[in-house]
């Protein structure tokens, strides 16, 4: 694909959407890094119906980690890989206690050292929380992008 082309492609999607944002319901960077640690292989509207109900309970790092691993799958039982997601998200919290001061890192590689916390989780809150020019891509996304020639494979 010619540059020019990719050019107009990307402001034909900056005029139809000039403030994209999540779905996810969240009131603090905090709650969205746990949205979105929980989005993995599930729906928005899944963790949109957990969060409802984890949050008024427990929405800082030092609340989650005082539920532990036992006490937070009740509230996260909706979303997928709910065990694993409740494990993740307890050493999340201790790190981000223990290491951080309970608050989240602006860098990259701190991010992506907290337990469940990739490439993409790293993307989004690199950019919706600390401004960087970041792009979460998922295999949708990956696919799309290089059948059509937007993006080299």
């Amino acid at each position: 694909m010619h540059a020019a082309t990719r050019t107009a492609i990307y402001r034909r999607l900056r005029a139809a959407n000039p403030a994209p944002t999540t779905e996810l319901e969240h009131h603090s960077p905090f709650e969205l890094l746990v949205a979105v640690m929980l989005s993995a292989h599930t729906t928005d509207k899944s963790v949109n119906a957990a969060t409802r109900i984890l949050f008024p309970v427990a929405n800082t790092p030092e609340a989650i980690l005082a539920l532990g691993v036992e006490g937070l799958k009740p509230y996260i039982r909706s979303v997928g890989l709910y065990n694993t997601k409740s494990q993740n998200l307890i050493g999340l919290c201790r790190q981000l206690v223990e290491r951080h001061g309970g608050r989240l890192p602006g860098d990259r590689a701190s991010l992506e050292a907290l337990p469940g916390v990739g490439r993409k989780t790293a993307n989004i809150i690199l950019n919706m929380v600390f401004g960087q020019t970041e792009i979460a891509v998922d295999t949708h996304i990956f696919r799309v992008a290089n059948r059509t020639g937007l993006a080299p494979g």
